[in-house]
């Protein structure tokens, strides 16, 4: 349906799809938020599998997509160049949220969280390691590294849910002079908005419902309507879906961040971008799942590319959340305009890759 259409029209089609995904993203999130708070799912295990797979709803929709048509190289760019983008999106609550003269991971500063970034770097290695795989190596649809990941995440919930509860260091980990409220306050805020509102649990729940509809085929025409603007404008699968559709699946992140940043709940802001990320490559088992391949291996330098990329941003904030920088450049940490400055960069190297 969308080979026939010309290009500006496919970009109009693109920007509205990526329009839908963050409008019913908010609401998808904000709903989560105040389900999770009546249900008393809190920062249990299912909570938390819960929130991964509704804020992530439009990776699911597009990598579900491109797994059913084959096109197993969007699919890939976008998971991975998902994380990298995902992760620059904590440069812009650093700039465009956080108030005052400290930086981001000053405030947020805590063990747990920079056990959630070793989470990411976890199964990214383990996806590198998934890429040496043989193809061949395959049973009832399920590859080893994609059901490795997916075991790990869920095992790196479990200790990151008991370190939460009892973290044996002083102050449970946490850094002095950093966030006051307790983390997730700005949750609590949320239900309580939606209380004076009169939002039912019932109410809450269709528009959950909705949302989510909403997201997941906004999520499928970003996929399908991208392939066709890549191919018309010579542009490669995998560049395009870690740039531009990457960037386009993070656009509820940024409005929830920036929510959570201003409310001063700064380590929620990074929990929920740290954990989208840890998300993120379990979709490699669900690809293999619906394509019948081996998706990993199947892999090119420019998905390896960007695996280390963000490894790279990710290990970053795990250094700033340790050294915890007060001081800021440009409205942002140190940390952040590092990661700035090395996306760019990696970019620039993702260019060279692709055509070189």
């Amino acid at each position: 349906m969308f080979g026939s259409l010309s290009l500006p029209v496919l970009i109009l089609v693109f920007v509205g799809a990526a329009t839908a995904v963050w409008v019913a993203g908010v609401k998808l999130s904000n709903t989560t938020d105040v389900l999770s708070s009546r249900l008393g799912l809190g920062e249990a295990l299912g909570g938390l599998i819960l929130l991964a797979i509704a804020t992530n709803l439009p990776e699911i929709a597009i990598t579900s997509s491109a797994a059913l048509s084959d096109d197993l190289g969007v699919a890939t760019g976008n998971i991975l160049g998902g994380i990298a983008i995902q992760t620059v999106v904590l440069v812009v609550l650093d700039a465009f949220g956080v108030r005052g003269g400290r930086s981001l991971t000053y405030q947020a500063a805590s063990l747990v969280l920079v056990l959630e970034g070793v989470l990411v770097i976890a199964v990214l290695t383990v996806a590198i390691m998934g890429t040496q795989m043989p193809p061949s190596l395959i049973f009832e649809r399920v590859v080893p590294g994609g059901l490795l990941i997916a075991v790990l995440w869920v095992v790196g919930l479990l200790i990151l849910n008991r370190a939460r509860n009892d973290l044996p260091w002083q102050e449970k980990g946490d850094a002095p002079e950093g966030q006051e409220a307790p983390r997730g306050h700005s949750k609590a805020h949320k239900e309580r908005e939606a209380s004076s509102k009169g939002v039912s649990t019932t109410r809450a729940a269709a528009v959950f419902g909705v949302s989510s509809v909403v997201t997941l085929a906004a999520g499928v025409v970003l996929e399908r309507s991208g392939d066709v603007i890549a191919s018309k404008a010579g542009i490669s699968g995998v560049l395009f879906g870690s740039t531009f559709l990457a960037a386009a699946t993070a656009l509820p992140e940024i409005s929830t961040g920036l929510t959570s940043v201003r409310l001063g709940d700064y380590k929620l802001a990074v929990s929920d971008i740290f954990g989208g990320n840890a998300f993120l490559p379990v979709l490699f088992l669900l690809a293999s799942v619906l394509s019948g391949q081996a998706v990993l291996p199947q892999a090119q330098s420019t998905d390896i590319y960007l695996t280390g990329l963000g490894i790279l941003l990710t290990a970053v904030y795990v250094w700033g959340l340790i050294l915890r920088p007060d001081r800021r450049f440009l409205r942002m940490g140190i940390d952040s305009l590092a990661v700035l400055v090395l996306y760019a960069l990696g970019v620039a190297g993702l260019i060279a890759v692709a055509y070189g």
